[in-house]
């Protein structure tokens, strides 16, 4: 998640929105999925739905909480705003630059590209788990190109590199975190 809240402080910048309510809404967006991993995909039971109850019971305001619902497509939540868009766009698109990473044998975020992570995202067996068409998707809705996306949220994580485990210590002996994708993004076969 620490991917994902770097990626919206990034666009909330750009965008001249709020870094740190943008960041809130990427950190707590998938806080629920490992108690409610939704497998079946409801709307209103488990993940997104558990979590949005909790946070709206203690008081978290709409524009998050409707950021949340939207970034799973199952709950038909229409993603209106930029936090809402800028959710969906990055939340796959971290766990595949993310799994793109580890399978570099620097694992270090340094050493990825947009273009790698083209790559591998025409590669079906590859981070299986991760909706490619969640990926275009959120590019389009965000109004961006996806090379330039790719390329932006790759920078945004690279400035918490080190706390992702992504910035080559761990492939170097140096006891850095390893990574692991945002649930939901799959696995490296």
């Amino acid at each position: 998640m620490l991917a994902v809240e770097a990626a919206m402080r990034a666009y909330a910048e750009r965008f001249g929105e709020d870094p740190e309510r943008w960041g809130l809404a990427g950190l707590v967006h998938d806080f629920d999925y490992e108690r409610f991993p939704n497998d079946a995909h409801s709307a209103m039971a488990e993940h997104p739905a558990e979590g949005v109850r909790i946070l709206r019971e203690r008081g978290w305001p709409d524009d998050i909480l409707q950021a949340i619902l939207g970034h799973a497509t199952y709950c038909d939540v229409p993603r209106v705003t930029r936090m809402a868009q800028a959710l969906f766009a990055v939340d796959e698109l971290t766990g595949l630059i993310t799994a793109t990473a580890l399978v570099k044998p620097s694992r270090n975020l340094a050493d990825v590209t947009a273009s790698s992570v083209r790559k591998k995202m025409k590669d079906k067996g590859f981070a299986r788990g991760v909706s490619r068409e969640d990926v275009t998707t959120g590019a389009q809705e965000l109004g961006v190109e996806l090379e330039p996306h790719i390329e932006f949220v790759i920078g945004a994580m690279r400035a918490v590199a080190p706390a992702l485990g992504l910035d080559g210590s761990a492939a170097a002996g140096g006891g850095g975190a390893p990574a692991a994708a945002p649930p939901g993004a799959g696995e490296v076969p």
